[in-house]
């Protein structure tokens, strides 16, 4: 049997490679770290996320919930590792990262059917069985290789933001407290409230903070999922409010009143160490976030560990050239996972590297292939990024509207999300994929 070319070690790549290798499937995995990094890399570790809440929920009245528990129940390492290296987070999966990706790095070097090749592989194999999981940032020499094998097809663009990280012992806590909204779940949150004058004076300081260069940024180009927060700022006084900076369920027990409007801090790792400020994401000038984000009365001394940034991320016109398989229609030998696809999201690129890798492997040991249906998660997500009918094919996270809807009226929305979920987990379980 021959030995596939997996290209990127991210999160759709180690999953393809491993989904592959335990099923027999000899793979080479090449991965251009630690010789060359993005600007997203930091470590020279498998599967970097860029926070601790990247995987985000996992309750099954969400469709990334419902994702997720599909891939649990396909065998997912990337999921396996995440469960074991969870922190508290409410009804979210957060994960200590460097633990989580120490984890996924050491279960792929560590599988005797996968080699990994270190160093940039510059252009796509001539030959042979490849699977693409180069990931958002894919180096530029390998961007243009991939723009000639697909005959010139052009990339589209989008750029995406990581917040600032703070350390917990620098958190002002005399004016900070403990709590989930609504006090669901554990009090995993801290919450930096905010009086009127102090919102409005953060808010004309933001709106107005020089942003770092980026070419070709433009408000109308940012991808709504990852807006930054200074952006999403200038659309009005009160976005703010009734956005990452909602105060609605919480309550300062300071005065025993609903603050003005509130700053989100998630725990980043498992020690509780390092936070994370919740939807604010940024390209400001680290000067600026220095000094506008102190101007929150909690994080006035805060430290910052990291700075927010921005980076380029890049797609593929995928309902022009992938099947629901995630092969390139003209060239099935050639398949695409991850981010590239323009499937949005940590947990859907895991899908897709899940979905192509046993579509693969099954095809190589004679099996037909597994026929995911729109009733699931994987389905629906592989048929959105190959539907040719797609007139303006934008990145998008899973969601219950890609799903058919149900034959019969459930009432309330958290109930019919749950319906449409175990409608899923049961077509799921009627499947052979092994």
């Amino acid at each position: 049997m021959e030995t596939v070319t997996v290209i990127g070690a991210g999160l759709a790549g180690c999953e393809a490679a491993w989904q592959l290798a335990r099923r027999g499937v000899a793979v080479e995995l090449h991965e251009m770290k630690p010789a060359k990094k993005s600007p997203a890399h930091h470590s020279g570790d498998f599967a970097e996320l860029v926070c601790s809440n990247s995987l985000r929920s996992d309750e099954l009245t969400n469709a990334v919930g419902l994702l997720k528990e599909e891939l649990r129940r396909c065998g997912s390492l990337i999921l396996r590792c995440a469960d074991r290296h969870r922190v508290e987070a409410g009804g979210a999966l957060a994960v200590d990262r460097e633990g989580f990706s120490a984890a996924v790095t050491e279960a792929v070097r560590s599988h005797p059917h996968i080699t990994v090749v270190e160093g940039e592989l510059e252009r796509v194999p001539e030959t042979g069985q490849v699977i693409v999981a180069t990931g958002p940032l894919t180096s530029d020499a390998l961007a243009g290789s991939i723009r000639d094998f697909l005959g010139g097809e052009d990339y589209l663009s989008f750029f995406d933001a990581a917040a600032p990280l703070v350390s917990f012992e620098s958190v002002d806590m005399t004016r900070a407290w403990f709590a989930s909204r609504y006090d669901k779940g554990s009090a995993d949150y801290i919450n930096c409230a905010l009086s009127e004058g102090e919102y409005r004076a953060f808010w004309e300081a933001l709106t107005t903070a020089q942003e770092a260069p980026v070419h070709g940024f433009e408000d109308k180009g940012v991808f709504e999922g990852c807006m930054p927060v200074e952006v999403m700022a200038r659309r009005g006084f009160d976005t703010l409010r009734y956005g990452p900076l909602k105060p609605k369920g919480l309550r300062d027990p300071r005065t025993g009143a609903e603050p003005y409007a509130v700053v989100q801090l998630r725990r980043d790792n498992a020690q509780g160490s390092v936070y994370n400020l919740v939807g604010f994401q940024t390209h400001l000038k680290f000067p600026e976030q220095k000094r506008v984000f102190s101007m929150i009365p909690a994080l006035e001394g805060a430290e910052f560990l990291r700075y927010g940034v921005m980076h380029r991320n890049t797609y593929l016109n995928s309902p022009k050239l992938l099947d629901r398989y995630y092969r390139v229609r003209r060239c099935p030998r050639v398949m695409f996972a991850g981010q590239i696809t323009g499937v949005e999201g940590y947990v859907e690129s895991t899908a897709s590297g899940l979905l192509c890798a046993t579509e693969l492997a099954r095809r190589l040991l004679g099996k037909p292939p597994v026929d995911f249906p729109d009733l699931t998660a994987l389905g629906a997500l592989a048929g959105y990024i190959s539907n040719a009918s797609v007139a303006d094919f934008q990145p998008m996270n899973i969601n219950f509207g890609l799903l058919p809807p149900l034959d019969r009226r459930v009432k309330g929305k958290r109930e019919k999300n749950a319906a449409i979920s175990q409608r899923a987990l049961e077509a799921l379980a009627r499947l052979d994929i092994e």
